[in-house]
């Protein structure tokens, strides 16, 4: 196959991947301020809520969050396999 396939490939799958894999992790720091703003105006209000316990009660990703993120690590590594083969292919 010809290199420049390989190339324009890995670049596109790159992109693709950036994309994907950065819209999961802004909604996820977007989600984990928001929580944190809120306990904050709690606090200035007088009514904060009990300490937690000392485990983290973070939520985690949620299910589309998890699935954008492992979409953009599949896509990340098809970039970087289309890379080795332009490399191979040149």
């Amino acid at each position: 196959m010809n290199p420049l396939i390989w190339l324009a490939l890995a670049v596109a799958a790159g992109a693709a991947a950036y994309l994907v894999g950065w819209r999961a992790v802004q909604g996820y720091r977007a989600r984990e301020a928001r929580d944190l703003n809120a306990d904050r105006y709690l606090a200035w209000r007088g009514r904060a809520r009990p300490p937690a316990p000392r485990g983290s009660m973070r939520e985690g990703m949620t299910l589309d969050e998890r699935r954008r993120a492992i979409a953009g690590a599949v896509l990340g590594a098809i970039a970087v396999l289309s890379l080795a083969g332009f490399f191979v292919a040149s």
